[in-house]
């Protein structure tokens, strides 16, 4: 049975993110679901995502069913909060069936001992982030938030993802701030023996590298990003695959 890991789809509502949130969408349907074990989101599904106890951002409903579809389907589905997910909770565990991952997910495939993890604050420039996200995850913060109408706290969460997102972005994504520290973590963790495959996201650079562990070789794996490569992996019982959701994907799907 397969497993498919995607990462930093960071799904928007406005209509800039129409395109990439359809694609998703016809992505997750196109999908073999009688062949899926598990379907792992290595970080940041949402741009921006927070739960009130009785609204959910209709923006998402597609999306939403689909997951929903997913897991009556019997498929495992495992979300490992990155830096956009914070206020990830009740509604995803108990209506998506999600099982949320705060720290490091550990995974056997096949022969592998695979590490799994977003890959934020792991930048040891990133004191300010740390920072943050200790102050963001307080009840009180999420208290506070919680008190504005869902509209407003749409278009402010929105805009201070973008900002993030932003600052971290480069226009050739192999020189983004986030991938060299990515690959010494990777690096550290497969000499270290700590696991034979390295599963990162949050650089938003796909790629596939190979480094020594003490039983021979390991592999760090970055899934890349949606929003512009449109990458995902795939465990298919043997081997890993880096794939990309193409046009002929698309337009298969667009006929279904």
């Amino acid at each position: 049975m397969n497993t498919v890991i995607v990462s930093d789809v960071h799904l928007r509502v406005a209509e800039s993110g129409q395109a990439s949130m359809s694609d998703f969408v016809r992505f997750l349907r196109g999908l073999e679901w009688g062949k899926i074990e598990r379907f792992i989101i290595l970080g940041d599904l949402f741009d921006f995502w927070f739960e009130y106890r009785h609204v959910i951002f209709s923006g998402y409903f597609d999306v939403l069913r689909a997951f929903a579809d997913m897991a009556d389907h019997g498929i495992e589905i495992h979300f490992i909060c990155g830096n956009h997910d914070f206020w990830a909770g009740r509604f995803l565990e108990k209506q998506l069936k999600f099982s949320l991952h705060w720290e490091p997910m550990r995974l056997q495939l096949g022969p592998h001992r695979v590490l799994l993890v977003h890959g934020d604050g792991l930048n040891p420039k990133d004191v300010g982030y740390r920072i943050y996200k200790r102050i963001a995850r307080r009840r009180p913060v999420v208290w506070l938030f919680s008190l504005l109408h869902p509209d407003r706290a749409m278009r402010l969460g929105q805009w201070v993802s973008g900002r993030s997102r932003h600052l971290l972005s480069a226009k050739d994504p192999r020189l983004g701030s986030e991938v060299a520290p990515l690959q010494e973590f990777a690096r550290r963790t497969l000499a270290g023996g700590e696991a034979d495959v390295v599963l990162c996201g949050h650089s938003h650079y796909p790629v596939v590298e190979e480094f020594p562990t003490p039983n021979g070789p390991g592999r760090y794996i970055n899934a890349g990003d949606w929003l512009v490569h449109r990458s995902y992996v795939v465990w298919d019982g043997s081997e890993f695959r880096l794939e990309s959701y193409s046009n002929e994907q698309r337009a298969t799907s667009n006929e279904q």
